[in-house]
């Protein structure tokens, strides 16, 4: 092979890109279904086979509604979604109305912040989830880099919510996005992808939501975000170090 042949083959290396663009992804992503988002992600989309870190402001102010529609798509393909260790029960009528299919939604509940790492680990090694989504608390950079291990290798999506103060960590994950609100939009501040920095954050706006709304099916005050809510549907599994 030439030289110049294998610098081509060098450069289109996944885990290499040029500095003034994105990187390619040979794990397919999932589409955020926000047209402003996805143009910003390599692969158009959040990232598989590897982490994504979302950094709210504070509880409530949109973390699961951003993954909605990623999660309604993978659910709509029959393909098991896990909550490791939410700190809220997601309210199951609201989840539906997302259309998010509860037979295809799991919820592990732990005791420690070491059942949640483990748990954690095993559902991205298991291959058997579409998504895993994780409230891990504080977490060491090495238990981070077992967490991305896991998931290589595996088309999941792989989700963890962090503090904000995490943005001040040095971390594994291919995407770590902040959340804050702006004139009443969500505005996204992505801190690290695989690609050229960006400096201004970006003003999500859901034609899906505005429909929803104007037809009022999806209330300002809709639960899918809304802390302090239950679950009478979604299955429930505690985590266990011994099973």
């Amino acid at each position: 092979m030439s030289m110049s042949a294998a610098l081509d083959a060098l450069l289109h290396h996944p885990a290499i890109w040029r500095g003034d663009r994105l990187s390619r992804v040979d794990s397919p992503s999932v589409p955020t279904g926000f047209s402003a988002l996805d143009a910003e992600l390599p692969g158009g989309g959040w990232p598989t086979a590897a982490l994504t870190e979302i950094l709210p402001q504070h509880e409530g102010i949109g973390e699961l509604r951003i993954l909605g529609c990623a999660l309604a798509a993978l659910s709509a393909q029959k393909r098991m979604c896990v909550w490791i260790a939410p700190p809220h029960l997601p309210y199951a009528p609201a989840l539906a109305a997302a259309g998010i299919d509860l037979a295809h939604l799991i919820i592990v509940t732990t005791r420690s912040a070491r059942e949640t790492l483990w748990a954690t680990e095993q559902a991205l090694r298991s291959n058997a989830c579409g998504a895993v989504l994780a409230w891990p608390g504080s977490v060491k950079y090495t238990e981070l880099r077992r967490l991305q291990i896991a998931a290589e290798g595996n088309c999941v999506m792989a989700v963890l919510f962090r503090l904000p103060d995490a943005a001040r960590e040095t971390t594994c994950a291919a995407l770590r996005l902040s959340l804050h609100t702006w004139h009443g939009h969500l505005a996204v501040r992505i801190l690290k992808r695989r690609g050229a920095a960006l400096a201004a954050p970006i003003l999500l706006h859901s034609p899906v939501v505005a429909a929803r709304r104007a037809a009022k099916l999806w209330p300002d005050t809709h639960v899918m975000d809304r802390s302090g809510f239950s679950l009478p549907a979604a299955r429930s599994i505690p985590a266990s170090l011994d099973a």
